[in-house]
């Protein structure tokens, strides 16, 4: 029985059906592990998180055991036991499975009981829930391997205490929302403190589509002291050491990564999301509108700061409202972001559609009908110089815009990828202030301020017609995010609201702007998670919905 053990805690990327790949890269941090005892890695770590319906197809499942099979044949060499997560077929039922590898075969395995069946999770859907586990043995201890949902609740953890785990470690697939590190370390916390047992806890790191993984893996001992933390965003192998004493098993005290404040934290969610989106998809950069406003120059800074000034196109696409502050901001910003930036007049568009349309619009007064035109020839604009150079188009709409349906639809809607889709208003303000003072540990833009002061203190404007600003069709922007955040993020309804004093005029309109708001929503592109209850993944409302609560 051995009274030592070295763990190596693999915090990786996986890019989802990469299966060679992710292989690939579970070998290259097992020859990193050197003389550790066992390698752990993040859920389904073969195939990637999440997966969705491409693990319904039998040749992916096929393939996903031919890979962990030839993991398996190279443990043959007395280096380190792997933990690899993958989808596992037997008897008729797919998995969510752990399998441990050691001595050149599938030493064990441990199935998923906990289905997560919520938000950003339909895994029901997908696989059947293992029964309640008993622990591996790896080098003569024995370890309990509550996978991600398991640990939520006390069960399966107390299970693995029951049937004799002397340790717990927990892969796990997490995706980042503000707030969620606090969150699972009190989880930790809690299973620790009901089986009086240490976890190491593994989260991934990277973007898939709309999620994105912050790493921030932990060790915990029996006594809830944090031994380890890995750091946030970044792929790390660490090597954690552990010992058996007197009362049990404990990990010797390492580093401890200091975690992201909350306003990095979120920059950094939109910055990894958008940098492995376009990799991952093979895009050769972005090209955006840049109108001198703060979406905008919010969207170009984290662009520049993913991807570097060199794979960001931005264009300035003026007509006759557009102010020269406006033109003057729009250059300043893409001055400090060092990034291209070309000019597109609309004019000459805008007069091409009033002579096409002025037989069908005769004896009807100019309306918001003029204006989203504007709005879709710059669309149209952006998506030409998409098409002929291979950019994606990033939208620049916030969350406050997209639920009360204060955007265009194939228009300032069109593109492959939206940063701000799930940053209200009042964050957009906040995190330009913070760009401004302070560059991101993984930014490749600039350091110093990435837009004028201007951009920040004036009223948002769409200038679509004289005079314009956002508040002449629009609640204060501090009050709209008050009631969007209590009605979409805390499901509240209108009645609850007013109850607690807010205008009953006001909520009702809001409320009910964001209902019908959702036909739009269903065709907007995807962005990145942030906060709990995001469009798309999280809130899944109907599109013909008659139901009001105010």
């Amino acid at each position: 029985m051995s009274d030592r053990l070295t763990i190596a805690l693999a915090q990786l990327t996986a890019r989802v059906g990469d299966l060679a790949g992710n292989a690939q890269a579970i070998s290259k941090a097992r020859a990193a592990a050197g003389a550790a005892d066992l390698l752990v890695t993040p859920e389904l770590s073969i195939v990637g998180y999440p997966p969705e319906d491409l693990v319904l197809k039998p040749a992916l499942v096929a393939a996903v055991r031919a890979e962990v099979e030839g993991l398996a044949r190279n443990t043959a060499d007395g280096g380190p036991a792997l933990l690899v997560g993958a989808p596992w077929a037997e008897d008729g039922a797919l998995y969510n499975a752990m399998l441990l590898l050691d001595g050149g075969r599938i030493a064990g395995i441990t199935r998923k009981h906990d289905l997560p069946n919520y938000g950003t999770f339909d895994e029901k859907r997908l696989f059947t829930p293992g029964p309640l586990p008993g622990p591996l043995t790896v080098r003569g201890v024995r370890i309990g391997v509550p996978i991600c949902e398991d640990i939520w609740a006390p069960e399966v953890c107390e299970c693995l205490a029951e049937t004799g785990a002397e340790l717990l470690i927990s892969p796990n697939g997490s995706p980042y929302e503000v707030d969620k590190g606090d969150r699972r370390l009190s989880v930790g916390v809690a299973r620790v403190t009901e089986t009086r047992l240490p976890l190491a806890y593994l989260n991934r790191v990277g973007g898939q589509d709309e999620l994105v993984f912050d790493g921030a893996s932990f060790v915990l001992n029996r006594d809830r002291t944090l031994a380890h933390r890995l750091p946030d965003w970044d792929e790390a192998v660490r090597l954690t050491e552990w010992q058996r004493g007197a009362s049990g098993w404990s990990c010797i005290t390492g580093e401890i990564s200091p975690p992201d404040d909350a306003d990095e934290a979120i920059y950094h969610a939109m910055l990894v999301g958008l940098r492995d989106y376009v990799n991952q998809n093979r895009f050769p950069g972005v090209v955006l509108g840049l109108s001198g406003g703060i979406d905008s120059a919010l969207s170009a800074a984290v662009a520049v700061d993913a991807l570097g000034a060199d794979r960001v196109w931005c264009v300035m696409m003026p007509s006759p409202f557009t102010s020269q502050d406006s033109l003057e901001d729009a250059a300043a910003c893409s001055q400090l972001l060092g990034c291209r930036l070309d000019t597109v007049r609309i004019e000459p568009a805008m007069q091409a559609f009033d002579a096409m349309l002025a037989p069908l619009f005769a004896g009807r007064a100019p309306d918001i009908t003029e204006e989203n035109i504007q709005s879709r020839i710059r669309g149209l604009t952006l998506m030409a110089l998409s098409n002929k150079y291979g950019p994606m188009l990033l939208t620049t709409g916030n969350k406050s815009e997209m639920s009360v349906g204060y955007a265009t639809i194939y228009g300032d809607m069109a593109g492959g990828y939206s940063v701000l889709k799930d940053l209200y208003k009042t964050t957009v303000f906040t995190l330009s202030r913070w760009r401004n003072g302070r560059r991101p540990r993984l930014g490749l833009g600039p350091d110093g301020p990435v837009m004028p002061q201007r951009v920040i203190d004036k009223p948002p404007t769409a200038e679509l017609r004289e005079g314009q600003k956002d508040q002449d069709s629009l609640p204060p922007y501090d009050l709209l995010d008050r009631i969007l955040m209590a009605l979409v993020e805390g499901e509240q309804s209108a009645s609850d609201l007013i109850a607690a004093g807010l205008d009953a005029a006001t909520v009702a309109r809001v409320e009910r702007l964001l209902y019908i708001a959702e036909y739009k929503r269903r065709q907007a592109p995807p962005g990145v998670k942030i906060g709990s209850r995001n469009f798309g993944r999280d809130r899944r409302y109907p599109i013909s919905n008659a139901f009001r609560t105010a």
